[in-house]
């Protein structure tokens, strides 16, 4: 982990003027053109982007006859676009029909245009600021998570550059409810069925507790969305987004948004806790590239801009090369250094030791690792996985707060994240069970969106739990029981303050958006003490309880990766239950789900679960996942082959499940072992070009890979009938 070199001088304002007169249309003078080494974009007087031209081939990103508000303003949920633009120096001014006047501070940079908002004036209630959308006639690739298009050649794209510019358009709670939506990645080899037309979107299904019930369509044209940074628009090709809102204002939304299982009759209101974030000072990148350079060109923006840059082995982890395997492991961790040593891998997910909470007083918890037949601290064992570049972590639950925590029992924490408050309107005693309130305040809606019974109420130092209330005053709690949760019932004075907590979907709770910066350090002291340099951060779905969407993830992440570098901790690994935009920059990788759902290796078939993720991680410059394959009693070598050499293929990433148990049963593990760091071997060596990659994709295709010397493999094709053919001779690239 290290900062980004800093951000390079902005070009003068003389350079940038003659600049725009050098690219201005003749025809019209107030046609605007900015550029950048790949690519031009032309703004009109009214404000509004009208042209996004490669500047190699001369082709046209922008749909012909269509324009784009290069700044909108969304107010009460309505949006308000420009009306006007003007320049000064390298300022550009943009007027509104409301009176308001938005000052932009405009860059061309090599790579890139950088756009910041400097003022709003008057700010006139805005709620957002809204980067776009932006049109262009792309439809191939939707990154929905990362706000890019592409198709074979060329990228479009947006990347936020302050935490609180985050994807996709304003919404309630700042997240995008995850759908399948009819797109095919190629027509012609998976055309529409005639009741079917692109665009058309369907639920995702679902109970809301098995993940892998979210994914049910395993046609090809099926494409699960992950967020609304990109959207696909069947009418001239996609758009892409951000905004940044004014997080300084009191918003009433209705949460959840992001998810759409059936089972949710309707959301609930939720009001949201002001943050100290505003809209001024919003800036982002646009980039028009080829899509080769795509992900360099973000890397450049990335380290230009001072965003989060993660280096591993000195490449940043969103290099390919940094694309790799890991281990779930469990049972004793006598065997867990050597195995990782045979095997050639650097990273180690010890998902044996179950799931870990947040406790304050009670930290570690029973969270221990066995070494020769005793238990001892995790400590203990990362002594040794350090000394050999092996990363080890834990499998956490994120931000979810079980009841059992110190933070929730005795004395519930003042920090616990909120869905209203009103107050208590007469005093009570420790035992009373009537208790009225000033108001209903929406204390009819249940607690969770898929735990209906948990109706937590927080007053004082007390938990309390109730039912409903009536809709007639007095207003009156129902079904009330003092004490919950083992807490201490008290007599409260009238006019108290009563707040209902947000509950979770594992039976607890969840920190507001203070406490969670609390958590930030706590796990960042965590990780630092236990020796630990790898996170599984599953239920990371838990900082959209708070309602602040994307933004949440970003505070969070970057304190913990600020607390970790002042405790002087290099590298963190991390891995998570789902990418969002809000985390993309953190993450290395995210094997989640496993076994078939994922990827079948024995008969080399994506399971539906893989085959969604795939397309969306993918679209987002992200490595797709096999999941957790746990190394099954029936495998043989060629499974293994036919897993590892898929991998490769795809580019994919996954964690290999092992226990000292199932290996040391195994009469064939040398040769296992083998085969499978034979592939590694070849995949680090870059041995593998683009045009065999696409070739191994095809899931007929299985193979044999020999070592030759320690730069020179032998590929071999896997006939049906067992046999090798094809040979092809294999060298190290890199």
């Amino acid at each position: 982990m290290k900062n980004s070199n800093g951000r390079r001088r902005c070009i003068t304002a003389g350079i940038i003027i003659s600049s725009l007169l050098a690219f201005s249309k003749p025809a019209d003078a107030q046609q605007i053109a900015l550029s950048t080494r790949y690519s031009s974009v032309a703004i009109n007087k009214s404000g509004f982007i009208t042209s996004i031209r490669n500047k190699q081939t001369n082709t046209e990103y922008h749909p012909k006859g269509l324009s784009s508000p290069l700044l909108a303003l969304e107010k009460g949920g309505k949006n308000i676009f420009p009306t006007g633009a003007g320049w000064k120096g390298n300022q550009l001014k943009l007027s509104y029909p409301n009176g308001t006047v938005a000052t932009l501070k405009v860059d061309q940079k090599n790579d890139y245009l950088r756009f910041e908002l400097l003022s709003l004036i008057p700010r006139n209630g805005i709620d957002n600021v809204v980067w776009g959308p932006y049109k262009t006639n792309i439809s191939k690739t939707i990154g929905e998570i990362l706000s890019v298009v592409r198709d074979n050649h060329f990228a479009v794209g947006i990347l936020a550059l302050n935490d609180n510019t985050t994807s996709g358009p304003p919404c309630n709670g700042d997240m995008y409810q995850g759908c399948y939506i009819i797109h095919s990645p190629d027509p012609v080899k998976y055309p529409l069925p005639a009741d079917l037309k692109e665009g058309q979107r369907f639920r995702i299904g679902g109970d809301g507790i098995n993940d892998v019930a979210f994914y049910s369509h395993p046609e090809e044209y099926y494409r699960y969305m992950n967020g609304n940074g990109a959207s696909l628009e069947p009418d001239y090709g996609s758009s892409i987004v951000l905004h940044s809102r004014d997080r300084k204002k009191p918003y009433t939304i209705f949460y959840p948004h992001f998810n759409d299982f059936p089972g949710i009759k309707s959301p609930r209101h939720m009001e949201l806790t002001p943050v100290d974030a505003d809209y001024i000072g919003s800036s982002i990148a646009f980039y028009a590239c080829p899509d080769s350079l795509g992900l360099r060109t973000i890397e450049q923006i990335v380290k230009n801009e001072g965003l989060p840059y993660i280096t591993r082995n000195g490449k940043w982890i969103k290099d390919p090369s940094n694309y790799q395997t890991d281990i779930a492991w469990s049972g004793p961790h006598d065997s867990l250094v050597s195995y990782a040593g045979q095997l050639g891998l650097k990273a180690v997910q010890d998902e044996g030791l179950g799931e870990y909470y947040t406790n304050p007083k009670d930290r570690w918890g029973d969270k221990k690792v066995t070494l020769h037949h005793q238990k001892r601290p995790i400590s203990d064992l990362t002594a040794l996985t350090n000394k050999e570049g092996i990363a080890y972590g834990l499998h956490t639950l994120t931000e979810f707060v079980q009841s059992f925590s110190s933070d929730v029992q005795p004395v519930p924490n003042d920090g616990l994240c909120t869905v209203l408050k009103t107050r208590i309107s007469k005093e009570i005693g420790a035992t009373d069970t009537l208790i009225q309130v000033a108001d209903t305040s929406y204390l009819n809606e249940f607690g969770c969106w898929d735990d209906n019974k948990l109706n937590v109420l927080k007053i004082g130092k007390e938990l309390i739990r109730y039912k409903g209330v009536t809709t007639t005053k007095p207003y009156t709690l129902t079904g009330v029981e003092r004490g919950a949760l083992k807490t201490n019932a008290a007599a409260h004075r009238a006019g108290e303050q009563l707040a209902k907590l947000q509950a979770n979907c594992y039976g607890g709770f969840i920190p507001d958006i203070t406490l969670q910066d609390d958590y930030a350090a706590y796990y960042a002291n965590l990780l630092h003490d236990g020796g630990m340099n790898f996170i599984d951060f599953d239920g990371f779905e838990s900082f959209t309880y708070q309602g602040h969407g994307q933004y949440s993830f970003k505070r969070f992440l970057r304190g913990m990766f600020d607390r970790l570098q002042k405790l002087g901790v290099p590298y963190l690994r991390v891995m998570g239950s789902c990418v969002f935009e809000g985390n993309w920059h953190y993450m290395s990788v995210c094997n989640v789900g496993g076994g078939n759902n994922m990827f079948d290796p024995v008969n080399n078939k994506w399971g539906i679960e893989g085959k969604d993720i795939r397309y969306s991680f993918n679209g987002s410059y992200f490595p797709c996942t096999f999941g957790i394959q746990n190394l099954q009693h029936d495998w043989n070598v060629q499974v293994i082959e036919n897993l590892q050499s898929k991998a490769i293929a795809w580019d994919a990433t996954y964690m290999l499940g092992l226990s000292q148990g199932a290996v040391e049963k195994r009469t064939d593990k040398q040769a296992i072992f083998k085969a499978f760091r034979t592939w590694e071997d070849a995949k680090n060596a870059g041995a593998f070009g683009d045009a065999l990659k696409k070739e191994m994709q095809e899931e007929k295709n299985r193979y044999h890979l020999e070592q030759l010397d320690s730069n020179t493999w032998k590929l071999y094709v896997v006939a049906s009938d067992g046999g090798l053919t094809n040979p092809r001779t294999l060298k190290q690239s890199k």
